[in-house]
C-alpha cells in the first residue's frame, strides 16, 4: 500500500489518506523513531549536548506530524472507524512514550550532560532550557523508578489513554444522540428569526418537518438565551448538563473516578503528594496551595458581587413573569432581558453587523497593524473538509511565516467548543527557518438559505481568542520545535488568546470590520459604547462560575480521590462555595468536563484566571501607550509571542512589560474594585 502518511510531504496530505492508513503509518513511524533513539543510546562516544539531548529533539518528526493529522481529525472530523482506531493507537503511543522516558541507557547519557550543565558555558539560554527540559521529562516519568515500579507506570498511562479517548467519545455521541424537536410554531416563541431558520434547516437535512434544536453550542446556547418556552428550556438544559450521566453505555462516572485515582496513584509512584503536585511544578503557579489562595483571593472579591447581581436578577424575574426560583434555565434568558433592559443591547441587533466573513477580515487587520502579517486564501493547500478555509500567512517583504487552516462550524464529527492546533511546529531545520501551520476550529452558526453565518459578540470575542493562540503558533521563532510556539506553562500559554479579545471592545478595532451585512453601514457608535458599558455585565457572576471550574478541578486533582464513590455528592460539595443556583439532580458536570478529564487542563483550569491577571495588565500598557500602539506590539511579539518556551514565562512577561503583573488590573477590568 502507498501511504501518504509516509511519504515526504509539506502540507498535510489530507484528500490522498484513508482511515486504513493511520495504524499502519504510525506503528513503522514508531519503528523508525525507536531505532533512531537505539543509535543515540548505543553511541559509544561520550554523551555531549549536541549528540545526545539535541538528537532526541531531533527524533520522530515524522511520527509527530502523522499522530498531529490523526488526533486533530478525531476531534474535528471523526467517525466510529477513526474512534475506533483511536483505541488501538493511544496505547501503542503511550507504551512507545513510555520506553523512550524508561531508557535507562538514553537516561544516563542525559544525565551525564546535566550533571555538567553548570561547565557547559557554550550553551545558549534556549539550550540550556532544553537540557533542563528534557532531563526533567525523564525524571518526572519515572526514570529514577526500579523495574516493578517502571511496570505499574507503564500498565497506569496505557490505561489512562484508553479512558480518556472512551470520556470524549461518550461526551461526542451524547450530543449528537439528543435533539429537541419541535414541531408546533408558538414553541418557538422569543427566538431570533435567524436561529429559527438554523433550527429548520437541521429539521431538513434530518428529514423531518418543523425544527430541531441541538446541544451543539450554536443551537443549544441561543435556546436557552431566547426562548420564552420554560419547560423547553429546563429540558434542553438537563439534557446538555447531563451527559455522560445517565448509568448507561455512554456513562461518564466511573471513567471519572478510574481517572482520578489513576493520576492519583501515578503521582504518588513518581514520589508527589498528589496529581496537582506533580503538574503544578512546571506551571507558573508552582503549588496547589498557591492555587487555592490564588482562587479564593478572587472568590472573596467576586462572591459579594455575584450574589448582588444574583439578587436583582431574581428580583428582575420575579417582577417580570413572576418566576419564584431561579433555576439554571432561567440565568441566561434572564440576564440577556436584564441586559436589554440596562443598556438596550442585545446580540440580535448587533449579529448584522458581525458576518463571520467581515470578523475574518477584521482579525486578520488587527494582525497586520499589530504585526505586519498579510493573510491570502489560497485553494491548492489540501483540506480534511470542505468547510475548512486556508491561507498562506505572509510578512511585509513577503516571505512566508505560517500556513494557517480555520474551520468554523459544528457537525456531527467535530466535538463542541473551539481550540487551536498545530500541523507542523516551527524550528530552525538545516539552518533554515521551517515555518509552522496552525489551525483553529470553532463551532459557529452556520450560514442559511437567506442569511449568512452571523455571529454573537460572544462568538466575535471566540474567534479573537482562538485567533491569539494562533498567532502564538504562528509567530514563533525558536530552534527547537518543542520549545516553539504555545509550547509554554499552561498558565501562561492563554496570555497571548486572552489578551487579544481586549481588541474587541475598542472602537478602532470595531470600524475595521463591524459593518452591517446589508447595508455596509459601520457599526453606529452607540452600540460600541454599549458594548463597552455592558462588558462587566454580570461579571461578578461569570468570575463565580470560572472559579468553580478551577475549584471542581482542584478538588479532584489535589487529594487523594480514593474515597469518591458518588461523583454527584463530591462534585455538589467542591460546588458548595460557589453556588447561587439550586442544583439539578439531573445534571452532573465533571461527567462531561472533557478540559480536565479529555483535554490538557487537568490541575489547569485555574490558568484561565490566571492568565487574565497577565493579560489585564499587559493590555493596560497597550490601552496607555495606544492599542496599535507598534513599539509595544514589538515588544509582545518579541519577548511573548515569539520566544515559545526558551525562557521562563515570568522572565518573557518582565522583559515585556517591565514588572510583575498586577493582580488589581483584572479586579479593576471586571469591576470587582
Amino acid at each position: 500500500m502507498n501511504n501518504p502518511l509516509l511519504q515526504d510531504y509539506n502540507t498535510a496530505p489530507f484528500s490522498k489518506i484513508e482511515n486504513a492508513h493511520f495504524l499502519p503509518a504510525i506503528s513503522k513511524l514508531i519503528e523508525e523513531t525507536k531505532a533512531e533513539i537505539d543509535a543515540i543510546t548505543s553511541n559509544t562516544e561520550a554523551a555531549t549536548f549536541k549528540n545526545t539531548v539535541e538528537a532526541i529533539e531531533n527524533t520522530g518528526e515524522k511520527l509527530d506530524r502523522a499522530t498531529s493529522i490523526f488526533f486533530n481529525l478525531n476531534s474535528a472530523e471523526t467517525n466510529d472507524e477513526i474512534q475506533k482506531i483511536a483505541q488501538e493507537i493511544s496505547p501503542m503511543l503511550t507504551e512507545f512514550s513510555n520506553d523512550m522516558l524508561l531508557n535507562e541507557g538514553l537516561f544516563e547519557r542525559v544525565k551525564t550532560v546535566y550533571s555538567q550543565k553548570d561547565s557547559l558555558k557554550n550553551l545558549t539560554e534556549e539550550q540550556q532550557m532544553l537540557l533542563e527540559k528534557k532531563y526533567k521529562a525523564f525524571s518526572r516519568n519515572g526514570a529514577n523508578l526500579s523495574e516493578e515500579k517502571k511496570t505499574e507506570l507503564r500498565k497506569i498511562d496505557t490505561e489512562l489513554s484508553k479512558l480518556s479517548l472512551t470520556f470524549g467519545e461518550n461526551i461526542l455521541a451524547e450530543t449528537n444522540k439528543f435533539e429537541l424537536h419541535i414541531t408546533d410554531e408558538k414553541d418557538l416563541s422569543g427566538l431570533p428569526e435567524g436561529v429559527i431558520e438554523a433550527a429548520a434547516q437541521t429539521a431538513v437535512e434530518k428529514d423531518k418537518t418543523g425544527w430541531i434544536f441541538t446541544l451543539d453550542y450554536p443551537s443549544y446556547v441561543p435556546f436557552l438565551t431566547y426562548a420564552d418556552n420554560r419547560e423547553l428550556r429546563k429540558k434542553m438544559a438537563i439534557a446538555f448538563g447531563a451527559k455522560g450521566f445517565h448509568n448507561d453505555a455512554l456513562d461518564n462516572q466511573q471513567n471519572v473516578i478510574q481517572i482520578a485515582g489513576l493520576r492519583y496513584k501515578r503521582a504518588n509512584l513518581l514520589g508527589y503528594k498528589s496529581h496537582a503536585h506533580f503538574v503544578l511544578e512546571e506551571r507558573m503557579a508552582e503549588t496547589p496551595e498557591k492555587v487555592k489562595s490564588f482562587l479564593n483571593e478572587l472568590l472573596e472579591k467576586a462572591k459579594p458581587a455575584a450574589q448582588k447581581e444574583f439578587n436583582e436578577l431574581t428580583a428582575f424575574a420575579k417582577e417580570l413573569d413572576g418566576v419564584d426560583h431561579l433555576e439554571k434555565w432561567d440565568g441566561a434568558y434572564y440576564s440577556e432581558k436584564l441586559k436589554q433592559k440596562l443598556f438596550n443591547l442585545d446580540d440580535e441587533k448587533l449579529k448584522p453587523y458581525f458576518e463571520l466573513k467581515n470578523v475574518i477580515n477584521g482579525v486578520f487587520k488587527v494582525a497586520e497593524k499589530l504585526y505586519g502579517l498579510h493573510f491570502e486564501e489560497v485553494q491548492d493547500i489540501d483540506k480534511y473538509h470542505t468547510d475548512v478555509k486556508t491561507y498562506e500567512v505572509k510578512d511585509d517583504e513577503g516571505e512566508l511565516v505560517a500556513i494557517f487552516y480555520a474551520d468554523f462550524h459544528p457537525r456531527a464529527g467535530k466535538r463542541n467548543g473551539a481550540w487551536m492546533t498545530s500541523y507542523k511546529p516551527q524550528q530552525m531545520k538545516d539552518g533554515k527557518n521551517d515555518r509552522p501551520h496552525i489551525s483553529i476550529v470553532c463551532n459557529f452558526t452556520k450560514p442559511t438559505a437567506s442569511k449568512p453565518s452571523l455571529l454573537t459578540f460572544n462568538e466575535v470575542t471566540t474567534l479573537f481568542h482562538e485567533f491569539g493562540h494562533a498567532l502564538h503558533g504562528m509567530l514563533a521563532n525558536t530552534h527547537y520545535p518543542s520549545l516553539s510556539g504555545t509550547s509554554v506553562y499552561w498558565d501562561f500559554v492563554e496570555l497571548p488568546s486572552q489578551i487579544l479579545e481586549n481588541w474587541c471592545y475598542e472602537k478602532e478595532t470595531l470600524e475595521l470590520f463591524a459593518t452591517h451585512y446589508k447595508t455596509g453601514e459601520v457599526i453606529p457608535m452607540e452600540y460600541v459604547e454599549k458594548i463597552k458599558d455592558s462588558a462587566t455585565f454580570h461579571e461578578g457572576m461569570a468570575t463565580l462560575r470560572q472559579l468553580s471550574f478551577g475549584m471542581l478541578d482542584m478538588a479532584w486533582h489535589g487529594q487523594d480521590p480514593s474515597g469518591i464513590k458518588d461523583v454527584k455528592a463530591f462534585e455538589v460539595a467542591a460546588f458548595e462555595d460557589t453556588q447561587l443556583y439550586p442544583d439539578v439532580k439531573e445534571n452532573c458536570m465533571s461527567t462531561s468536563f472533557s478540559h480536565i478529564f479529555q483535554g490538557g487542563y487537568s490541575a489547569g483550569y485555574y490558568s484561565y484566571k490566571w492568565a487574565e491577571v497577565l493579560d489585564a495588565d499587559a493590555f493596560a500598557l497597550f490601552k496607555q501607550e495606544g492599542i496599535f500602539n507598534k513599539k509595544v506590539a514589538d515588544r509582545f511579539k518579541g519577548f511573548v509571542l515569539s520566544q515559545g518556551g526558551t525562557m521562563d514565562p515570568m522572565e518573557l512577561y518582565i522583559k515585556f512589560r517591565g514588572q510583575e503583573p498586577d493582580p488589581e488590573a483584572l479586579l479593576k477590568r471586571a469591576g470587582l474594585l
